[in-house]
């Protein structure tokens, strides 16, 4: 089963104070995590301990049908 999870995207300052929302579909949170460590817009490997917390709060639905686990859309400033 696959899950859309729903996640904040942040940049804390004062590196930036840019954020959005990023829409990732995953197996579970661990996958999730990954995906986004690994985005090409990725998060700072100095908050890399952050990205699970934003994960296990993020809104998650529950997929009807098998798709491929990745990136679906995001909206990062």
């Amino acid at each position: 089963m696959k899950y859309l999870y729903i996640v904040d995207f942040w940049v804390p300052f004062p590196s930036s104070e840019y954020g959005g929302l990023i829409n990732v579909i995953a197996e579970n949170d661990n996958e999730c995590h990954d995906i986004l460590r690994d985005a090409e817009f990725s998060y700072n490997d100095a908050h890399d301990h952050l990205i699970m917390h934003e994960v296990a709060s993020a809104p998650r639905y529950e997929l009807a049908e098998e798709v491929q686990s990745g990136i679906v859309s995001s909206f990062v400033t």
